[in-house]
């Protein structure tokens, strides 16, 4: 069944409160030099939050070429004095971080990133895992999951043209961890934990090859009853569609061949989430006129493990006059199944995005709340959002009772960089 975008329902209202400044930074971005490159700027915020409101976020300080973490408590207050060093690698540019948080007595945090080590290919890029078991306080010694001279990390729409950040991390309901990631050369790789990241399988391979377009974006997700769905676009291809594979056996194999969300435009940036019902729901941006046209952010829905799927919808019209595309969306479910989709405003084609677009469906997706910007997130004086070295983010989180946390940054050049929080609660009717 095919349903409109908008006005079924009377759609969620979200209360945002005042944005946090959680880091600041210099604006200066060198020529590259790889490592030795001079990048002054803090970049790539990803956020975490648990059942009682406490959000972490993660981001890059590129003047110190390490990861970062911070939490904060429900009333808006900074955790620690200091932020926690997460990478510990100051010689290595790390970049782009994925992040899960567990609640218990010990709140277990897992970070997933790409760190720019140059192993004898062409292309620099590892994917590395840390995780805490004291709440954020202190993080074990990074491991490598990808060990590989293919330049993990890296979403190849060209040859000469790619995003950084080409990963991800997601958590089941058992403890376990999974992780997915594209390298330069092409495939796509899946990892998982069954003992809460102290260890991780050897990689396997789902998708990709020497006669395969190039594997971009992953996205990772999974159902109360342990099903991992694991979505992606690919590169070097006008008319790009989504994949959706599935896995039944907690990430030990993937049904093959996926599900593919086929049409005549570029389908790119894909996020998969489940709701407590099973039903998979997918947003992507979709330009009918091919890569680097104008984008849309579409919408569509399986209820049968992602076997298939209904009609997608554009949920991001009408744009407002200030921005002529859109893109790189960002997608969550609450424990009411109310969706929440945010995604990056473009003013001009072929520019940085400046501010955020938001929208809700509190019907399990039948219908969506109009498009808005995000209060706050277009703001001219701080320059462009951030993500200088690449746009393929995780920057929404939602915990079961419906509060919302957003991160983003943003970057003036030769002033100023910042990373912001933004948290929202639905509002009592």
């Amino acid at each position: 069944m095919a349903w409109p975008a908008f006005g079924q329902a009377e759609p969620p209202r979200v209360i945002w409160e005042e944005k946090i400044e959680v880091a600041s930074g210099e604006g200066y971005r060198g020529p590259w030099r790889m490592n030795d490159s001079a990048f002054h700027y803090v970049d790539d915020p990803t956020v975490a939050m648990d059942e009682q409101g406490v959000v972490a976020v993660a981001w890059a300080d590129n003047s110190r070429q390490d990861i970062f973490f911070q939490i904060y408590e429900p009333g808006g207050g900074a955790r620690f004095a200091t932020p926690v060093n997460v990478s510990g690698s100051p010689t290595i540019f790390s970049w782009l971080p994925r992040m899960v948080m567990a609640s218990g007595d010990a709140k277990d945090i897992y970070v997933l990133w790409q760190e720019i080590v140059f192993s004898g290919g062409g292309h620099g890029g590892e994917i590395l895992f840390a995780r805490s078991t004291d709440g954020g306080r202190t993080f074990g010694k990074p491991v490598n999951l990808s060990n590989s001279i293919a330049g993990d990390g890296k979403g190849r729409l060209t040859r000469r043209l790619w995003d950084n950040g080409s990963l991800d991390l997601a958590a089941g309901p058992k403890g376990d961890l999974y992780a997915a990631w594209t390298e330069y050369e092409g495939n796509l790789w899946f990892s998982r934990s069954n003992d809460r990241g102290v260890t991780f399988s050897e990689p396997v391979r789902v998708a990709g090859g020497s006669d395969a377009k190039p594997a971009r974006g992953p996205s990772l997700a999974v159902g109360d009853d342990g099903t991992v769905y694991l979505a992606w676009t690919v590169g070097e291809d006008r008319t790009a569609d989504i994949r959706v594979a599935t896995s039944g056996d907690r990430g030990g194999s993937f049904d093959a061949p996926p599900a593919v969300l086929r049409s005549n435009g570029h389908s790119d940036a894909p996020k998969v989430a489940v709701d407590s019902a099973g039903t998979v729901h997918l947003v992507y941006a979709e330009s009918p006129s091919g890569v680097f046209g104008r984008y849309h952010i579409r919408y569509t829905r399986s209820t049968d493990r992602a076997r298939t799927f209904e009609e997608p919808r554009d949920i991001s019209n009408p744009q407002t006059e200030r921005f002529e595309s859109v893109s790189f969306p960002a997608l969550s479910v609450d424990g009411e199944d109310t969706l929440s989709i945010i995604w990056a405003l473009f003013p001009r084609r072929g520019d940085y995005p400046r501010g955020l677009g938001f929208t809700a469906s509190s019907d399990g997706g039948r219908s969506f709340a109009p498009p808005s910007v995000l209060p706050g997130s277009s703001d001219p004086a701080l320059g462009v959002n951030g993500s200088q070295q690449g746009l393929l983010t995780r920057k929404l989180a939602v915990n079961g009772a419906g509060a919302l946390a957003v991160v983003n940054s943003t970057f003036k050049r030769n002033d100023s960089s910042r990373i912001w929080l933004f948290r929202g609660h639905p509002s009592k009717r």
